[in-house]
């Protein structure tokens, strides 16, 4: 009998059926002497709409609502029916007696597979392989060990409660505030929260009152010192007395009364989990998550280099330190070479602090795999993002950097003043991020990293010789000793306002997102720090794999907007608060609803006592909202006539573009006028947008350079000569999906000077 094994996506399919031997090609899926490896394409089967279980919920209407499905049903997705239809067919051959679930080791990838087997009718024994990469190897040793499929049944039923919640809550809600304010209204667990901490960040911007502090510098010799006064403070918000103390020491030396070296050493950072990569790539690259999330998983998934993305943990397991060696040599190549080969001849730390097996649930943090490594297959965002992953893994792999602290305190007049600066001893895990210049393929990625950067508190000049803290120096102040006297000081007052707290964008709302616990209402009491712990355990609102989405959906429902990379909500997200229950804009809902997912899948709660706690909820909250007494305007109407229905049409601004929407929700019609593309302007390289429409469209840019989109096409053509649009999508595919044949053929050869922009 042979063993059917169920993939999540078809690249890994053909991972897994190339090490299992399985090489004929079948409707669906590959066959072997032992296996038939068949795939999804990420789901299949989902929980089925609202007017699957009665044809009268097609039309939205309150007195219909709550919709409450028991039991749910499932429905198979339209778009992927037919593969469905082909693992149905492989399933249920008779000569396949086993299951083996591979799709992705997590909650949601588990509930991938059980859907599927589930609507297909599985009646036949299920192993798991549960693997954190696709590598020959990981795969191997997989199937040498797979497991029951019964140890993860309370993992599905978590999984299965928390859709099923979701479901519940986010339909009815959507449709009753729809219902009720007759307007495209759309809330969610998630999604709210997150609009809400937006809307709240915005308040306390708005409500902001700068002050102006002030302080004391002095200067001498390229020596910076800062006033402080006896409790330690360098500024305070009196004028009068700064004006003060300047009039009585000006015109005093110093005297240094103390001098404090302190040897210190600065640890590692950690790895990367998927929204700290996330969030770094949000700030150098300016990448979204979900772009940051599809690069990522093309290096997991197609290149095969890096381990599994949808990852929360930022440590590694034991069992992960005697592969270390193997994915040391593998990565040693181009701007990775010395230091890498170097670590992989080395012995690894002893108690390495990136090791702790209670803080990895499903999936270590990333890092390489053993898959040798070939950087001229990447695109330029594939190397950007793997350059990030690997001078982490590195830095992670040496030893602490090590710095000598001087703290120096002078006196003046009787009032004291400080400077402080650094001298490095050893650079440490600093080397894995050295500017190493071009490899020899010519790329030469930007090192530069925020999070380990000099930002840090830490400022040393090219030479390794602290500065201080505050000002430049060009002198070492690790020099000075005791009793020291500072001639020719120059005092002078400094001033500064008080800033509000800066706009959030991907970067800060993805970190917000992870740990929400300052936007918590209740902070107090037993209940609220249990509260507050699981959210710092389950990774707050959303997971890895959706918070992406979340932000992308913020837009496309015109909740949310982008101004430059800063993100506030629109007119529509305002109101849209104003509506929703107050329930549902808090993360503490998150962190209710996890703390008892948490305990099905361990299973010490059941799923039926889970729901039917959800089923009340959900009616409570779509009767709050049957009775809401607010009301919603639309204040961004045109004159502009819908071509579907007549009525007047809303201008609305998506993520990179702005929009024509037809206010009746029932019409739905909506078309662009407006899009930031990715042609450049010829002129000042930056992005251009794209207006009109037919052929009276424009290419207008910021710096005022514009261009007819049929001139702009023609300069495409002679910049491209003799590559075809056809041509340019058929590599563009080929990078992604990893076709067969080598990337570096003669069309790519072709290609490797012509600059490619999208528009």
């Amino acid at each position: 009998m042979k063993a059917l094994v169920l993939a999540e996506k078809p690249s890994v399919a053909r991972d897994i059926a190339r090490v299992l031997g399985c090489h004929k090609q079948i409707n669906g899926a590959i066959e072997g002497d032992r296996y038939v490896v068949s795939w999804g394409l990420g789901h299949l089967v989902e929980l089925a709409d609202p007017e699957a279980y009665d044809p009268k919920y097609k039309e939205w209407r309150m007195e219909d609502l709550p919709m409450m499905p028991e039991p749910f049903r499932l429905e198979v997705i339209r778009q992927t029916g037919k593969q469905y239809q082909a693992v149905r067919t492989q399933l249920h051959r008779k000569d396949v007696g086993q299951v083996v679930i591979a799709t992705d080791a997590g909650r949601e990838g588990e509930l991938v597979a059980r859907l599927i087997l589930k609507k297909a009718g599985n009646d036949k024994p299920v192993k798991r392989l549960w693997i954190s990469s696709v590598t020959d190897k990981a795969i191997r040793q997989g199937f040498a060990s797979l497991r029951d499929g019964k140890e993860y049944e309370n993992l599905y039923a978590a999984a299965m409660c928390r859709a099923e919640a979701d479901w519940l809550v986010g339909i009815n809600a959507t449709r009753a505030l729809t219902c009720r304010y007759n307007a495209q209204l759309s809330c969610g667990r998630v999604q709210t929260p997150t609009l809400a901490m937006i809307g709240e960040r915005e308040e306390r911007i708005r409500k902001f009152v700068p002050k102006t502090y002030y302080g004391i510098r002095a200067r001498a010799e390229g020596i910076t010192l800062v006033w402080r006064d006896k409790k330690g403070n360098s500024q305070s918000f009196d004028r009068e007395k700064i004006e003060e103390i300047l009039h009585n020491i000006r015109g005093k030396e110093a005297r240094i009364i103390s001098v404090k070296r302190t040897p210190k050493k600065e640890a590692p950072p950690l790895l990367y989990d998927l929204t700290a990569l996330q969030r770094e790539a949000n700030t150098r690259f300016g990448y979204s998550a979900k772009e940051t999330l599809n690069i990522m998983q093309r290096l997991y998934e197609n290149h095969k280099v890096l381990t599994y993305p949808r990852t929360d943990s930022r440590y590694l397991s034991a069992d992960i330190l005697p592969t270390i060696p193997e994915r040391l040599k593998a990565c040693a190549v181009g701007p990775y070479r010395v230091l890498a080969g170097r670590l992989s001849m080395q012995a690894l730390p002893k108690n390495p602090s990136f090791v702790n097996d209670k803080k990895v649930s499903d999936h270590h943090a990333i890092i390489p795999t053993e898959q040798f490594v070939d950087l001229t297959h990447m695109t330029v965002d594939e190397r950007r993002i793997y350059d990030l992953v690997i001078r982490r893994f590195l830095a992670a792999l040496c030893p602490a950097s090590e710095y000598e602290e001087t703290a120096a305190s002078a006196q003046a007049g009787g009032e004291t003043f400080f400077a402080k600066g650094n001298v490095r001893k050893t650079l440490g895990w600093r080397q894995a991020y050295e500017r190493s210049g071009a490899d020899s393929h010519g790329y030469s990625p930007d090192t530069y990293d925020p999070e380990v950067s000099d930002a840090d508190g830490l400022a040393f000049d090219d030479r390794g010789v602290g500065r201080q803290e505050e000002g430049s120096v060009s002198r070492d102040i690790s020099a000075w000793k005791e009793g020291d006297v500072l001639r020719g000081l120059e005092f002078s007052m400094t001033q500064g306002k008080t800033a509000p707290p800066a706009p959030f964008n991907e970067a800060s709302l993805l970190a917000a997102m992870e740990d929400p616990r300052a936007y918590m209402e209740t902070q107090e009491g037993k209940n609220a720090k249990e509260m507050a712990r699981t959210l710092g355990e389950t990774g707050g609102l959303g997971t890895v794999a959706t918070r992406a989405d979340i932000i992308e959906k913020l837009f496309s429902s015109f909740l949310a907007e982008k101004r430059g990379k800063d993100i506030f909500l629109t007119s529509k997200g305002r109101q849209l608060l104003g509506l929703v229950p107050g329930d549902l804009k808090k993360p503490e809902l998150t962190a209710q609803w996890e703390m008892k997912l948490a305990r099905i899948a361990r299973g010490e709660l059941s799923r039926d006592a889970f729901m039917r706690e959800i089923r009340v909820y959900a009616a409570d909250l779509t009767g709050q909202i049957k009775v809401g007494e607010g009301s919603f305007r639309h204040d961004n109407l045109t004159n502009t006539k819908c071509p579907a229905c007549g009525k007047r049409m809303l201008l609305v601004k998506g993520k990179n573009s702005q929009m024509l929407v037809c206010q009746d929700r029932s019409c739905g019609h909506r078309e662009t006028i407006s899009r930031t593309t990715n042609a450049r302007c010829p002129v000042c390289h930056k992005r251009m947008e794209l207006r009109g429409k037919g052929d009276g469209q424009i290419f207008v840019c910021a710096c005022g350079y514009k261009e007819k989109l049929t001139a702009f096409e023609n300069r495409r053509k002679k910049e491209g000569a003799g590559v075809s649009k056809r041509d340019v999508a058929r590599y563009m595919e080929r990078q992604r999906k990893e076709a067969a044949e080598p990337m570096n053929n003669a069309f790519a050869r072709a290609l490797a000077g012509i600059r490619l922009d999208e528009n």
